[in-house]
């Protein structure tokens, strides 16, 4: 029988200890690889609002999955949401949208090809956003007073743009004609940015955009945000006083959520929802999205359903009563 030396010992130990330091410094990676893959797909392109909230979600998920953001923009988000509804409900596979296409497209489409109740399982509301009534070099309202006095006396110059007809601030406008009684000309733009080049270039007097977005216009006097449409002031502009603040009985917010494919269910949804309502109380995670001018949730399943469901309830009559249909 062979029996080892001191030498031939010390360099099975050697050998021992060198694999055991191989495999540490492997494990992080065979981690990584038995984490269950996560695509999250946004409907409009990198730098947006919607990516930037997507890429937050991502970095946070990081612990539990494998993530990657996937930009499909187009059609208001309907060619992401195409993708998530054709994806197999296994639970690597969602959409992190605003609002507008599970509540309003459903209403101003005649042929939408989703069914935005059941073609999608809700998974998570991720955090709710307010918009700001914004007044350009053109109008130059300082209030909403000022704005609703400037409508009546004048109406054929009291228009308003927006990143296209059907979109979320189109109906803000509808809705603060309804709640007001002036007319107001709706001006649709091909996106945000030549609405906002329009506004302050002089060929608009108003916008509807979210706060975040034109924050920076209103604190170098570029533009000037008159109210807000939430329920609270928003921390951004902590002198904007919200549109009940200012006399006008209105108030609209809008959301951003995570859906999966219809038929996602137990401990597939399970996983995701504990994920994103642990995402929406880490500390240094709401610090993020408040910057940012949203306000956390972190919901269920069910409650973002509710949400929904109230949602597609509310819009139903502003939506109907413009008489706006788009193929």
């Amino acid at each position: 029988m062979t029996r080892l030396t001191p030498s031939s010992s010390l360099t099975r130990r050697t050998l021992g200890l060198a694999a055991a330091l191989a495999l540490s410094a492997l494990s992080p990676t065979l981690h990584a690889q038995d984490k269950t893959p996560l695509k999250i797909v946004v409907g409009f392109p990198p730098g947006g609002s919607a990516d930037v909230l997507a890429r937050l979600v991502a970095d946070a998920l990081r612990d539990d999955f494998s993530t990657m953001v996937d930009n499909k923009p187009g059609a208001g988000g309907r060619i992401a949401l195409q993708a998530v509804k054709a994806a197999k409900p296994d639970g690597q596979t969602v959409i992190v949208l605003p609002s507008g296409p599970m509540v309003l497209f459903p209403h101003v489409y005649k042929k939408l090809d989703y069914d935005a109740v059941k073609d999608f399982t809700p998974i998570s509301q991720i955090a709710r956003f307010q918009f700001g009534v914004v007044s350009g070099p053109a109008s130059n309202a300082k209030n909403m007073a000022d704005m609703i006095a400037k409508a009546k006396s004048d109406p054929g110059n009291a228009s308003y743009g927006t990143p296209g007809a059907g979109t979320l601030p189109h109906f803000m406008g509808v809705l603060l004609e309804q709640s007001t009684g002036i007319s107001l000309n709706h001006v649709p733009f091909q996106g945000g940015a030549p609405a906002n080049n329009a506004l302050l270039g002089g060929h608009i007097g108003y916008k509807f955009d979210v706060v975040s977005e034109t924050a920076e216009l209103h604190r170098t006097g570029k533009a000037r945000i008159i109210a807000v449409t939430g329920s609270q002031r928003d921390p951004q502009v902590p002198e904007v006083p919200t549109l009940k603040e200012s006399g006008v009985n209105m108030e609209a917010t809008a959301w951003f959520a995570m859906y999966g494919p219809a038929g996602l269910k137990g401990e597939a949804l399970s996983r995701l929802e504990k994920a994103m309502m642990k995402f929406a109380r880490d500390p240094a995670m709401k610090d993020k999205m408040l910057k940012l001018g949203y306000e956390p949730i972190g919901s269920n399943s069910a409650d973002l359903a509710a949400a929904q469901k109230a949602d597609l309830a509310r819009w139903e009559k502003p939506i109907k009563a413009t008489g706006v249909q788009l193929d």
